[in-house]
């Protein structure tokens, strides 16, 4: 699980984020990714 968040954190890095809004966008996207990943 800290594997999974490591790399999610490393690719949010690594993608454009222009803007705050942006950022905000990939947070939420990442959250769902791992809360996903949990259920499973």
């Amino acid at each position: 699980m800290k594997k999974l968040f490591a790399l999610s954190l490393i690719a949010l890095s690594l993608t454009a984020c222009n803007t705050i809004q942006g950022m905000g966008k990939d947070v939420e996207k990442l959250g769902q990714a791992v809360e996903g990943a949990g259920k499973k």
